[in-house]
C-alpha cells in the first residue's frame, strides 16, 4: 500500500512551458557521479539492498520538500511542477535526480525478487518513470547547470534510456548506442580531475561495458566468446546471458542428429544430451580458437571444469535413457556405443587439463626465489601429475580398445596415446631422479636418469614417423637433460667418495681416549663470537641449531628452612595487669 507523500510525488509531470520561460544567471555545479555513488554506497547498494536504497531516496525527498518549502498543500493534494523558473536552489536539481533514483531502485528491487507477467509491466513502468525524471533532470542542468554537470546529467540520462531498452528486450540498438554514449562521456571526464574522480569514471565505464557486449552479442557482432562474457557480467546480467545463450544452443541443437568419434557416428534423439554437447564444443573452440594465447592459465582451467560438467551433464542423461531403453537392443547399442564415445572424449579433455597444471608446475619448477616469496614447484609434485597421466592414458587406451571391431582411426589413435604414456613414463622417471639427487641419494638418482634416458630413446625411436613435432622437440630436450644430470650425478658421487675419508680422518684426529663424554651439539646463541655453522651438512635434513627450545634447566639457589627450636623453652612475662578490667555495678555485686 502506497504512501500519499509517495503519490504526490509520482504524480508530478514535466512541464513543457518551461523552455519559453526566462533563464536565470545563476548555474549550479553538481558531481552527478559522486552524488549517485556515495548516496549507493553509504545506503544499502554495497550489499545490493535496493528495499533500502528506495527508502533512503523517498526519506531524502520529504528532508527536501520540507527544507525548501516546496510542499503540496496540507488537506488538498495540489500538484506543483518543477519548472526552469522554479529552480533558484540546487536542491531542487536534488529532488528531481533522487525522483530518478528512487524509480531506478524500485524497478531493480522487483528484478531481483523475481518477476511473474504482472510484476514484470510494473517493475517496465518504474523503468519508464526513471527515464521521465533523468530526462528532466538532463534538461534542468543543461539550462541551469554549468557544462561538467550538464554533460553528467546527459550521460546519466543515456544510462537510464539504455538500462530501460535493454530490460524491454526491444531496440538492442538504441539501448547499445545509449550505452556506448554513456561510455563515451565517462571516458573524456576520466581523463580530467582528482584521481578520486577519475576512478569513479572507470568503475562506471566497467559497469556499462559488459551490457554494451552483451547487446553486441545479441545482435551478432561481438568479438567476445561466450565464457568471455559470462565472466565479465555482473549478477544481475547472468542469468540473463545464460537463458539466451541457452536458447541459442537449443536452436543449434535441433539440427545435432548424431555424434561423431574416430570415424564413427552415433545417433542423439535426447534434447537434453545434444544440448549438453554443444555446449561443451561451444567451450572446446573457445578454448582451442585463435585467441587461446592470451586466455590466462587460470580460465583455461575454469574453462576445462565446464566442459567437464556439461559432458557429465550429458553421460547422466545417456544412462536414463540406458535406464528405460527396455530391450530394445538396437536403441541400447547405439546409447551404449554414444556413452564410450562421450566418456572417450572426456579422458581426453582431462589428459589435456593434467598436461596443463605440467606445464603450469614447470614453469614453477624452474623459477628461483624472488621477493614475492612465491612458492616454487617440488619434484614430487610433478611426479604426482605424471603419475594421474598415465593412469588417464592407459584408462583411455583401455576404453578405446574394449570393443570388438575397430577400425583404422581407433588403432592410430591407441598407438599413439601408447607411445604418449611412454613419454610420460619418461618424465616420471626424470622427476623422480631429480627428487632423490635433492636428497642427497646420488646412486639411485644417476640410475633413474640413465633408465629415463633409456625410456626416451625408446619413445623417440617409435615416434620417428610422428607427425606430432612439438612431443619429438619435447622428448628430444628431455634426452639431453637426462645426460648431463645423470653426468652431473655420477661427478658428484665421486667427489662425495673422495671426501668420505678425508672426513673420517678429521673426525678420528679429534677423537680423545680420556673424555668418555660425546660431543654436544653446540647452538649458534652459544657461539657468536666463532665463526662456525649452525645449519649443518649439505643435502641433509637436519634441524637448525639456532637456540635450545625448551631452554635447559638451571639451578636456582632455594630459600633456607628455618626451624625455631627455641620457642618452647622461652619463658614469657605475665601481661595480666595490662588487660582491661571489667567494671560491675551495684546490683552485680551483690548478685555476682
Amino acid at each position: 500500500m502506497s504512501k500519499p507523500g509517495d503519490q504526490q510525488l509520482a504524480d508530478m509531470e514535466v512541464d513543457p512551458s518551461a523552455a519559453a520561460e526566462e533563464k536565470p544567471a545563476v548555474r549550479f555545479s553538481i558531481n552527478v557521479l559522486e552524488l549517485m555513488r556515495e548516496a549507493q554506497m553509504q545506503h544499502g547498494l554495497r550489499q545490493s539492498d535496493y528495499t533500502r536504497y528506495r527508502r533512503y531516496c523517498s526519506a531524502r525527498l520529504r528532508r527536501l520538500y520540507k527544507s525548501l518549502k516546496f510542499l503540496h498543500g496540507r488537506g488538498k493534494y495540489t500538484r506543483r511542477n518543477i519548472t526552469e523558473s522554479t529552480v533558484t536552489d540546487v536542491r531542487y536539481l536534488h529532488i528531481v535526480f533522487y525522483m530518478a533514483e528512487r524509480a531506478w531502485s524500485h524497478a531493480m528491487e522487483k528484478k531481483t525478487a523475481g518477476t511473474n507477467a504482472q510484476q514484470r509491466i510494473y517493475m517496465l513502468g518504474r523503468f519508464r518513470k526513471a527515464v521521465k525524471w533523468a530526462s528532466l533532470f538532463s534538461q534542468l542542468c543543461s539550462v541551469k547547470g554549468d557544462s561538467r554537470t550538464s554533460l553528467e546529467a546527459e550521460a546519466y540520462a543515456s544510462y537510464m534510456k539504455g538500462a530501460l531498452f535493454f530490460e524491454q528486450d526491444k531496440n538492442i540498438e538504441v539501448a547499445m548506442i545509449n550505452f556506448k554514449n554513456t561510455r563515451a562521456v565517462y571516458e573524456e571526464l576520466g581523463k580530467y580531475g582528482s584521481i578520486e574522480n577519475q576512478l569513479l569514471c572507470r568503475q562506471r565505464i566497467e559497469e556499462v561495458e559488459p551490457m554494451i557486449d552483451f547487446c553486441s552479442h545479441k545482435l551478432g557482432g561481438s568479438s567476445l566468446q561466450a565464457h568471455e562474457l559470462l565472466d565479465t557480467a555482473n549478477d544481475l546480467l547472468k542469468a540473463k546471458m545464460e537463458a539466451v545463450l541457452s536458447e541459442t544452443r537449443s536452436q543449434q541443437a535441433a539440427s545435432m542428429t548424431e555424434f561423431n568419434w574416430l570415424g564413427r557416428r552415433f545417433p542423439i534423439t535426447n534434447a537434453k544430451t545434444r544440448v549438453s554437447i554443444l555446449k561443451a564444443q561451444q567451450l572446446e573452440k573457445d578454448l582451442n580458437g585463435s585467441a587461446t594465447e592470451s586466455i590466462a592459465a587460470d580460465k583455461k582451467l575454469g574453462i576445462f571444469d565446464k566442459i567437464f560438467s556439461a559432458y557429465h551433464d550429458a553421460r547422466g542423461c545417456i544412462r536414463n535413457d540406458l535406464a528405460s531403453a527396455g530391450n530394445a537392443e538396437n536403441i541400447r547399442d547405439d546409447l551404449n556405443g554414444l556413452d564410450k564415445a562421450v566418456s572417450a572424449v572426456l579422458g581426453l579433455r582431462t589428459i589435456e587439463r593434467n598436461q596443463l597444471l605440467v606445464s603450469i608446475a614447470k614453469s614453477k619448477f624452474t623459477k628461483h626465489r624472488d621477493e614475492k616469496n612465491e612458492r616454487i614447484t617440488k619434484p614430487e609434485e610433478l611426479v604426482r601429475l605424471y603419475d594421474l597421466l598415465i593412469q588417464n592414458t592407459t584408462d583411455l587406451t583401455d576404453l578405446v580398445s574394449s570393443g570388438r571391431n575397430k577400425n583404422e582411426e581407433e588403432n592410430s589413435f591407441i598407438h599413439e596415446y601408447e607411445l604418449k604414456g611412454l613419454a610420460f613414463r619418461a618424465e616420471r622417471c626424470f622427476f623422480l631422479a631429480k627428487s632423490y639427487s635433492s636428497a642427497g641419494k646420488r646412486a639411485e638418482a644417476y640410475a633413474l636418469f640413465c633408465h629415463a634416458r633409456t625410456l626416451t630413446d625408446s619413445a623417440l625411436q617409435q615416434l620417428a614417423n610422428s607427425p606430432d613435432k612439438a612431443l619429438i622437440q619435447d622428448l628430444k630436450s628431455l634426452c639431453d637433460n637426462c645426460r648431463s644430470n645423470s653426468c652431473i650425478e655420477h661427478a658428484t658421487g665421486i667427489m662425495e667418495e673422495e671426501s668420505v675419508p678425508l672426513k673420517l680422518s678429521k673426525g678420528v684426529s679429534t677423537m680423545s681416549l680420556g673424555d668418555d663424554k660425546t660431543k654436544e651439539n653446540k647452538y649458534l646463541l652459544d657461539m657468536l663470537e666463532s665463526y662456525e655453522s649452525a645449519i649443518g651438512e649439505p643435502n641433509t635434513k637436519g634441524p637448525c641449531r639456532i637456540a635450545q627450545f625448551p631452554p635447559p634447566f638451571q639451578a636456582v639457589p632455594c630459600n633456607p628452612i628455618v626451624l625455631d627450636m627455641a620457642y618452647n623453652a622461652i619463658e614469657f612475662p605475665s601481661l595480666e595487669n595490662r588487660m582491661k578490667k571489667e567494671k560491675k555495678g551495684l546490683l552485680r555485686r551483690f548478685w555476682g
